[in-house]
């Protein structure tokens, strides 16, 4: 284990992050299927990202960053490097405060993400569908703007922010046993970790990864960080490693991570579709291709399964091939 980051969220953090983004944020519903219950044989509660402002959970954390400079800061604007979902929350949150954002996207994100970016006012500089290539190209765009870099997830105000999901989900639903949510750089899963580890420290804590993306698996057995460069998997969301202050919340406070095969993750999103009736993103599908994966972990159990986005590019469908 590593010696603990020395600028990690508090509890308190997250507390005064609810207050400061409440006024752009949806307290987003808690849904439920009798159909997946009795497949699983768990009762599960989905907590519904999907129809938070933006269309995914990241404009939690992206608010709080955004909401959170003072206006000298704010006046050089926000940039950040991302695959989608926190370059276009972030480029909503910079639009609500009247400041620039600026993104670097791979050239391969969805269509679908960059319009949203553009539709919220980012501006977008494109790189190449590896980590390599898209820390490069962003420390020119920050050395070029000054503005206040925002990380998709290794940020603290970032991590805080997305702690409230996990904090209104505890407040929608009585006596959970566990909660599970997707897992790539690790955002939701260090905010999950930061609210319940005060607010249930007895909930357990599951992440959910693609076989074919599964640094963060990888290194919860092995006790230190892997990363990969360039992972491929229709999980979009989900192709980025951990960093140090995700690793500290996952390293200490998460049960376990489990993986789904794209077959799998595929098939999760199209029940989740056709029982539910609701958009969901390929990589907020995982969670719940890993619980009928694994019955017998979840089998008997209240469980929270956070559904991080819906932000889907229905051109490129991936069970239209």
């Amino acid at each position: 284990m590593k010696d603990t980051p020395s600028h990690l969220p508090s509890y308190d953090d997250m507390l005064a992050a609810h207050e400061r983004i409440r006024p752009y944020i949806h307290r987003t519903p808690v849904l439920t299927s009798s159909y997946l219950n009795a497949l699983t044989g768990a009762e599960l509660f989905f907590k519904c990202e999907n129809f938070q402002k933006a269309g995914a959970f990241k404009v939690r954390g992206a608010s709080n960053a955004v909401f959170g400079l003072s206006d000298d800061i704010a006046a050089k604007g926000v940039a950040t490097h991302s695959s989608g979902n926190h370059a276009l929350s972030l480029s909503y949150a910079a639009g609500r405060r009247g400041i620039p954002c600026h993104v670097v996207m791979p050239r391969t994100a969805p269509q679908a993400k960059k319009d949203a970016v553009h539709g919220y006012g980012g501006i977008i500089t494109e790189c190449e569908p590896s980590t390599t290539s898209r820390e490069a190209v962003f420390a020119e765009v920050h050395a070029a703007t000054g503005a206040d870099f925002v990380h998709p997830y290794n940020d603290p105000r970032v991590i805080a922010g997305q702690g409230t999901c996990s904090k209104e989900l505890m407040e929608q639903v009585e006596n959970l046993d566990a909660v599970i949510a997707p897992i790539g750089g690790g955002g939701m899963i260090s905010g999950t970790c930061l609210t319940l580890s005060t607010l249930a420290p007895k909930v357990q804590i599951y992440a959910a990864e693609p076989e074919q993306a599964d640094d963060a698996y990888r290194s919860f057995k092995a006790g230190h960080i892997i990363a990969d460069d360039a992972p491929d998997t229709i999980a979009d969301g989900l192709k980025v490693p951990l960093k140090e202050n995700t690793w500290h919340f996952v390293s200490h406070h998460v049960t376990d991570i489990l993986t789904a095969s794209e077959d799998e993750i595929i098939e999760a999103m199209k029940l989740t579709w056709k029982r539910m009736k609701i958009v969901i993103e390929a990589s907020c599908a995982v969670p719940l291709a890993t619980i009928l994966k694994n019955p017998e972990v979840f089998q008997g159990r209240r469980v929270g399964v956070i559904i991080t986005g819906g932000n889907v590019d229905l051109d490129t469908l991936p069970w239209i091939r």
